[in-house]
């Protein structure tokens, strides 16, 4: 099942190009937002999957014709997994391992806008990773355990503005500014994706392929990244694991490139970034360019070596 938000907040079932209103199966949800609403159907799915099920078969609407929200606009968490890539055998041995939080006014949905700010970044990333969406609550949780915590899978990009002052102090504020978190363009339930550690992740910077990798190649698995975030912390339904990047592909994004994300399964998750400095980098990928040697030499607009 695809669950999605639109429009003024109503949650939809997606079948095809089509979108069925379910608000009536939900509507004793307790909720303040459409952050509880959600979150509390993924707490209840035990309760609630059936109800879905039947109104998902009501008339729907058009896809196109409704604007798409982001379908967990307010998770509790969102953990995420770093340097957790094997990077296609250009690693000899996995990074230790590791992860930071990320906040979730970091959220933004399909068709909105990543916005760069007045900072001087030597290099503004959008990095494709696969998210998890956490079902049941729990600490600790075993590896062997995963899959009982895994309500389904969600494409999640992860924006960087790299580069930041002063250096070795910068993670916080290269990951944690808003609109640095596109998710969606639904949520697909754990059900309707066999394996995900055999999922392609592809990334198009206005239409050119640029990241194109297997979650096969991830370092530290699924079941031992679960583990290991659910020691430090407590994860909640409706929480967001984002799973990391083959950074090989990247590239320095710019004012009005279009972004597409689309992990397998998961739908074709598109927004776009402005901004206002029309600051210019090259065109060319980590790899391409040699690490960031090249795709980090910003050639136009304010910050720009002189």
């Amino acid at each position: 099942m695809k669950l999605a938000f639109f429009n003024d907040w109503r949650l939809g079932v997606v079948n095809g190009d089509q979108i069925v209103d379910v608000m009536d199966a939900v509507s004793l949800v307790p909720r303040v937002g459409p952050h509880d609403l959600i979150n509390g159907v993924i707490e209840r799915w035990d309760t609630y999957k059936s109800k879905v099920e039947a109104a998902a078969k009501g008339k729907g609407v058009p896809l196109a014709s409704v604007k798409l929200l982001p379908p967990l606009p307010r998770p509790i968490n969102i953990d995420c997994m770093a340097v957790n890539y094997m990077e296609d055998g250009t690693r000899t041995e996995p990074a230790p391992i590791n992860g930071f939080p990320k906040s979730a006014n970091c959220i933004i949905g399909p068709g909105e806008q990543m916005i760069m700010t007045d900072i001087p970044m030597t290099a503004f990333e959008a990095e494709a990773e696969l998210g998890i969406v956490i079902g049941k609550k729990g600490h600790n949780i075993p590896a062997a355990n995963w899959r009982e915590h895994v309500f389904g899978y969600i494409n999640f990009i992860d924006g960087s503005a790299r580069g930041l002052p002063p250096a070795g102090a910068v993670f916080y504020q290269m990951k944690n500014r808003e609109t640095f978190a596109p998710i969606g363009p639904w949520i697909v339930t754990a059900d309707e994706v066999p394996d995900p550690q055999q999922l392609q992740v592809r990334l198009w910077v206005n239409g050119e392929l640029r990241q194109n990798f297997n979650t096969s190649d991830m370092a530290h698995k699924i079941p031992r990244s679960i583990e290991w975030v659910s020691a430090m912390h407590t994860l909640n339904p409706g929480d967001i694991l984002a799973t990391g990047t083959n950074h090989g592909g990247l590239s320095s994004l710019m004012d009005g490139d279009k972004v597409e994300l689309e992990c397998d399964h998961c739908g074709k998750l598109a927004v776009t970034v402005k901004d206002d400095l029309k600051r210019k980098w090259p065109s060319v990928t980590r790899l391409a360019g040699g690490d960031r040697s090249k795709a980090s030499v910003q050639t136009g607009g304010k910050y720009a070596p002189k």
